[in-house]
C-alpha cells in the first residue's frame, strides 16, 4: 500500500527497506484502527489490535505504551488519522485504566483493564495439563502416616529430598540433627532454618492440609508457605512475589507484573478437577511455571502439591534424589511442548512408591530401606529408583 512517502522525515517513523519503507508501530496502529467502507478486509479485527497492545504492556510496561501514545499523537494529523489516533487513545486508556474497559473486545485485554492481568502463552499450557488430567483414570492412594511419628518421618524425608533438589544438600544425620534436635550448624544456618521453616509448612496446619478455597487464599497462602521456608534469608525478599524476571536453564517464567493474574487463572483451573491427585499435579506446575518468588518456588510449588493430597487424606509426595529426572524433564516437557501425560505418570508413579513404606519404623532402618531403593543416589546414569520388595 502507498504511504506517507518521503516528505516526513523520517517517514511517520518508518524504516527504509530498499526503496520501500516498513510502516513503523505507530502507523500500523494507526492503521488498523481504520473503519470505513472496503476496510474491513485491510485490517486487523479490533481484537488483534488490542491482543498486540497487550503484550506491548507486557513486555515493555506502562511506559512503553505511553511511548506508542506520544509517537501515534505527533504523526497522526500529517496523516489524516485524527479519527484513529481517538480510537487508539481510547484502547490504551483502557488498558491502563484510565478509560472505561467497555471498549475493549479482546478475551485477555479485560484482566488487563481490570488491573490483573495474565500470560496469555501459559494458559494454554495450563489448558493442556487440564485436559489431560480430565481424561486421566487417577488412583487413590492412602496416606500411611498421617499421623504420631510416621507423619513426622515421612515430613522428614520429603523435606530432606525437596531441598536437595534445590541444592541445599546435608547428610541424612545432619538433617535429623537439625529437625529433630534443633541443632542450627553454625556455618550454615541460612540452610539450616531452610530446612526447618519446610518441615515446619510440611507438618503444621494450615499449610501442611488446607489448602485454599479462593483465588485470594491460594495467593496468600503461596506468600506465606515462602516466608516461612526463607525465613532467614531477607535478601531474597521471603513472601513478597518477585520484582526482576527469573529464568532456569532455557526456560523463561512468568513476567513479575503478570504474577498475580497468571496464578489466579491457574487457581481456576485447580478449582476445576476433581481428584485430588489432579488438582495436586495442577497446582505443582501453576506454581513451578509462574516461579512467583524470588527464591523457594519449588519448595513452595511442592508444599501446595502435597497439601491438596492431604486435605483428602492420600498419600504425600516425595521426590527422592535419584528421582530428579524423571521430575524435572517431564516438566520441562510440558513448559516447552505443551506434553502433559509424562508428568502425570511420573507423579503417579512416584505417589505410589512414597506410599510404599512404613514410616512408624525407627529412623536408622527407614533410611537403610531407603537407601536399598537407591533413593539417595547421586548417579543417574548407573542407579535408577527401585520400588521395596522389587
Amino acid at each position: 500500500m502507498p504511504g506517507p512517502g518521503p516528505q516526513f522525515d523520517p517517514p511517520a517513523a518508518d524504516t527504509p527497506y530498499g526503496a520501500l519503507f516498513l510502516a513503523s508501530d505507530p502507523r500500523r496502529f494507526l492503521e488498523n484502527l481504520t473503519r470505513g467502507r472496503g476496510w474491513s478486509g485491510r485490517v486487523l479485527p479490533q481484537e488483534s489490535v488490542e491482543a498486540a497492545l497487550d503484550r506491548i504492556l507486557m513486555v515493555g510496561g506502562q511506559r512503553r505504551l505511553n511511548q506508542l501514545r506520544d509517537q501515534a499523537r505527533a504523526i497522526a494529523p500529517a496523516l489524516g488519522y485524527e479519527t484513529q489516533l481517538e480510537r487508539l487513545e481510547v484502547l490504551i486508556g483502557a488498558l491502563l485504566g484510565s478509560q472505561d474497559a467497555k471498549y475493549l473486545q479482546a478475551k485477555q485485554a479485560l484482566p488487563c483493564a481490570a488491573g490483573r492481568p495474565y500470560d496469555p502463552q501459559r494458559l494454554e499450557v495450563f489448558d493442556s495439563l487440564f485436559a489431560a488430567l480430565n481424561r486421566t483414570a487417577l488412583e487413590d492412594v492412602a496416606d500411611r502416616a498421617s499421623a504420631g511419628t510416621a507423619l513426622e518421618s515421612f515430613a522428614f524425608y520429603e523435606v530432606y529430598f525437596s531441598n536437595y533438589i534445590e541444592g541445599t544438600t546435608f547428610e541424612v544425620e545432619e538433617a535429623e540433627a537439625i529437625v529433630f534436635q534443633g541443632r542450627i550448624i553454625a556455618s550454615r544456618s541460612e540452610d539450616s532454618h531452610d530446612i526447618l521453616g519446610t518441615f515446619t509448612a510440611a507438618t503444621t496446619r494450615p499449610w501442611r492440609d488446607q489448602p485454599a478455597e479462593t483465588a485470594d487464599d491460594f495467593l496468600v497462602w503461596l506468600q506465606n508457605v515462602n516466608a516461612l521456608v526463607l525465613q532467614k534469608r531477607a535478601e531474597k525478599r521471603p513472601g513478597e512475589w518477585k520484582d526482576r524476571p527469573n529464568q532456569a536453564g532455557s526456560t523463561y517464567f512468568v513476567l513479575p507484573e503478570l504474577v498475580p493474574g497468571t496464578l489466579r487463572e491457574g487457581f481456576e483451573r485447580i478449582r476445576g478437577l476433581a481428584h485430588p491427585l489432579a488438582r495436586a499435579i495442577m497446582t505443582l506446575f501453576v506454581v513451578t511455571e509462574v516461579h512467583p518468588f524470588t527464591d523457594g518456588n519449588g519448595r513452595t510449588a511442592r508444599l501446595a502439591m502435597n497439601c491438596a493430597l492431604s486435605a483428602r487424606q492420600l498419600s504425600r509426595i516425595s521426590i527422592p534424589t535419584v528421582y530428579r529426572e524423571d521430575y524435572l524433564l517431564p516438566l520441562k516437557a510440558l513448559s516447552h511442548n505443551q506434553v502433559a501425560e509424562p508428568l502425570i505418570v511420573s507423579l503417579s508413579r512416584i505417589q505410589r512408591w512414597s506410599a510404599a513404606f512404613d514410616y512408624r519404623l525407627p529412623r536408622p532402618e527407614l533410611r537403610a530401606r531407603l537407601a536399598r531403593c537407591n533413593a539417595f543416589q547421586e548417579d543417574l546414569r548407573n542407579y535408577k529408583l527401585l520400588f521395596p520388595g522389587g
